[in-house]
């Protein structure tokens, strides 16, 4: 149903994308918007985990460099039957993780050193174990694709509302009820309507996860603690080198504290209480 339900809003979050296309310049317009899409999830595909390292610092450890962690990946990625994925830390006092990678075969976990030391063991491996079920779930290929198309939706908008400012004059022919709706569509609900899909898609992969997750440790309430540790630490201070266009590939969305509860309503993750709820929900069915 998970899948279904992704599959649905990838095609919702492609037609928009093509819609704006036509609205720009009718069929010519669309299949550029097409062909700008495929070009970009191409690099995407090939590129992206290499370029989200890069923008967090990332570094690959090695066993000798941090033994433990790399047992602990190497243990659960077996468990979970998936290739030993590289290992990176990022070196932030807040905590937090991702996985990134177009595949189980170039796949990444990367934690940050605030983690290591906010969680005991028992909770990091839950938190591991979550992101080691996005790289075999394939939501880390999924995450990138989305961002990719959401990203070009909301430049095209600022494009367009660049665009109407300084370009037509009031006096323009095209004006009219047609021109009003137009401006709207591309300004407004275009970018509105890609970040309700891109928040679908997230908060169904973020509840999937954690099921595998708690399944792969053997330890929900282990991954349960984890979040409710790691959120209050979002919610009292940002990750510096956080961006809004890779916020949703972390564990926790790492601007939680930021915005109030505007912000909260179109998080790219489900609130933690309810994360919290399906986990405990889930230990109780595993004894």
């Amino acid at each position: 149903m998970n899948s279904l339900k992704t599959t649905i809003l990838l095609a919702g979050l492609t037609g928009l994308l093509l819609a704006i296309g036509y609205s720009f310049g009718g069929t010519r317009g669309m299949t550029i918007m097409f062909v700008l899409s495929m070009i970009m999830n191409f690099a995407s595909y090939w590129y992206s985990d290499k370029i989200v390292l890069k923008m967090y610092g990332a570094r690959e450890v090695t066993p000798q460099q941090a033994p433990d962690l790399i047992r602990m990946v190497s243990g659960l990625a077996q468990k979970a039957k998936l290739p030993m994925p590289k290992v990176y830390i990022i070196d932030t006092d807040v905590p937090n993780a991702f996985a990134t990678g177009r595949d189980p075969d170039h796949a990444a976990v990367a934690v940050t050193t605030g983690i290591m030391r906010a969680l005991n063991y028992e909770e990091l491996e839950g938190v591991v174990a979550h992101e080691l079920a996005h790289v075999k779930n394939r939501d880390t290929l999924i995450s990138t694709i989305v961002a990719t198309i959401a990203g070009v939706i909301t430049m095209i908008a600022q494009m367009a509302q660049f665009a109407a400012i300084f370009g037509r004059g009031s006096d323009d022919e095209d004006g009219g009820v047609g021109g009003i709706f137009e401006f709207i569509f591309l300004v407004v609900l275009a970018p509105i309507a890609a970040t309700l899909i891109q928040m679908g898609i997230s908060r169904v992969r973020e509840f999937q996860a954690d099921e595998t997750g708690g399944l792969v440790s053997g330890n929900p309430l282990a991954l349960a603690s984890a979040l409710q540790k790691i959120e209050n630490y979002a919610r009292h201070r940002v990750m510096e080198e956080a961006t809004p266009a890779t916020s949703h590939l972390f564990i926790i969305n790492p601007f939680s504290g930021v915005g109030g509860w505007m912000t909260n309503l179109f998080s790219t993750h489900p609130a933690t209480a309810q994360r919290v709820a399906k986990l405990q929900e889930l230990a109780k069915k595993m004894r």
